[in-house]
């Protein structure tokens, strides 16, 4: 009897935690968000596109199999609004025409080039660079696959010109002011700021016009719909409300800019990592810890990024199967900072939160579960505390989802009709029945998958391709 109840109290106060966390986030974010208004208006687009301030900016983007929306956006990613930068394109290993139809389209030859490998991949066939002066601002690299967007990511650092280095995925669409917006807070900051994230959101039914977003529209197919909700809650309230304390555990890989000095020295990506954006900036932030040097790592609320979701259960399962595995990794690499106060923040709270709020809750929910069906069984099951957990927990879950998409309507009116916003609030009511249970399973899975050593090779997401107008 003590076990069991201790069970079902242990759940209740692990809820609560959660839930006082998330409420803590929401707060710190809008702090954070305001302040990111005021000292935006102090340093408006058009005067930093014509000043001489404004640093060189390397685009990375690294691409497996993308044929379908290859040629799209990498013309996207070359009309950019910003006075210095180069799109490095990393074509790692493609199996299909990825490489045939960038060369076909770019006028790209072959060209001699001071390659440097000061992060070590897996070997560069060749450079090629476009003979159309049009296009003098793209470099493709051709390597041998390395199984991860870690490598080949590190492929185009190295690569790479500039003193900073935006690290993107192909199949992304970005805001023309992009690098604008993502530079400010380096620039503006007094203290060194070694990265900067943004909010990304599904591309899915958007409508897009040479390779620019020119409607937001959530998406129509109810798994990208999901994510939505998921990547505007991940990003408004958790990584914006981190970044008020200096504490945001990740950049996202699909769109964030880093110190190329400070990510060399840290050893760059960990070419072997599925986690690759954690990863990255854990490495950083123990450099900077380990030589006591101050940093920031900041986060802006405006959505700058267009990625395509998976469409369908199967790619979301390879996907999030990934991912989890990735995280397990992350912690195996990087264990002696969990719980270490030499690490500080990043020590003692980045890592634990990470570890109990996002590592062990697929494991813990699935105790639950079979505690739940256990009790059942056998005709123990507390079900007023029951009731009251799950009622507890799931208008919370639901609470929170809403004021996100509310608050990110009302602050960014990223949506024309309020009947889209709508459809964004009717997900929130289904998430913890259809969307969430899943993400759990492919947790699960992915911890299995990573402790029997079974390969997980990136870039397996089967892409549609963007519908252009």
């Amino acid at each position: 009897m003590f076990g069991e109840d201790f069970f079902e109290y242990f759940i209740f106060f692990y809820s609560t935690s959660l839930i006082a966390s998330y409420l803590m986030l929401a707060i710190f974010s809008m702090i954070t968000i305001i302040r990111y208004k005021n000292y935006n208006s102090n340093l408006d687009d058009e005067t930093l596109y014509n000043s001489d301030i404004a640093p060189g900016i390397s685009v990375v983007a690294p691409a497996y199999n993308e044929e379908k929306t290859i040629i799209t956006n990498v013309h996207s990613l070359l009309t950019l609004e910003y006075p210095l930068f180069e799109a490095v394109i990393v074509n790692d290993g493609s199996k299909d025409t990825t490489l045939e139809k960038l060369i076909k389209e770019f006028d790209l030859v072959e060209v001699p080039y001071a390659y440097i490998e000061r992060i070590k991949t897996q070997p560069v066939k060749k450079i090629l660079k476009s003979t159309n002066p049009l296009y003098d601002k793209l470099t493709v690299v051709d390597k041998e696959n390395g199984g991860t967007k870690a490598d080949a990511s590190n492929a185009g650092i190295n690569a790479s010109v500039f003193p900073y280095f935006l690290c993107t995925d192909v199949d992304c669409i970005l805001a023309r002011n992009t690098l604008l917006k993502m530079i400010k807070p380096i620039l503006i900051n007094k203290k060194k700021v070694i990265a900067v994230g943004a909010t990304l959101r599904m591309v899915n039914s958007c409508e897009v016009k040479d390779g620019e977003i020119v409607r937001v529209k959530p998406p129509k197919d109810f798994i990208p719909r999901f994510q939505e909700l998921e990547y505007i809650r991940a990003y408004l309230l958790s990584k914006m409300g981190w970044s008020l304390i200096n504490c945001v555990p990740n950049v996202s890989g699909g769109l964030g800019l880093f110190d190329k000095d400070i990510a060399v020295r840290a050893g760059g990506y960990d070419g072997k990592s599925h986690a690759e954006d954690m990863d990255l900036i854990t490495r950083m932030v123990s450099y900077m810890i380990n030589n006591r040097q101050k940093y920031k790592i900041e986060y802006i609320p405006l959505s700058c990024c267009w990625t395509e979701g998976p469409p369908d259960v199967n790619i979301l399962s390879r996907q999030r199967t990934r991912w989890a595995a990735g995280l397990l990794q992350l912690f195996v690499v990087h264990r002696k900072i969990l719980f270490n106060p030499k690490y500080k923040k990043m020590g003692l709270i980045v890592f634990p939160y990470a570890f109990i709020f996002e590592f062990l809750a697929p494991l813990i929910e699935l105790g639950g579960l079979i505690s739940i069906l256990y009790l059942i069984f056998f005709g123990k099951i507390n079900w007023d505390l029951a009731a009251l957990v799950f009622l507890y927990s799931y208008c919370f879950a639901v609470m929170i989802s809403i004021l996100v998409v509310i608050w990110d309507n009302i602050t960014f009116k990223y949506y024309q009709k309020f009947s889209e916003v709508l459809k964004l609030i009717m997900v929130a009511f289904l998430e913890p029945f259809i969307y969430h249970p899943l993400i759990v399973f492919f947790g699960i899975r992915g911890y299995f998958k990573f402790l029997s050593s079974k390969e997980l090779a990136w870039g397996t997401m089967t892409r549609k391709g963007v519908e252009t107008s």
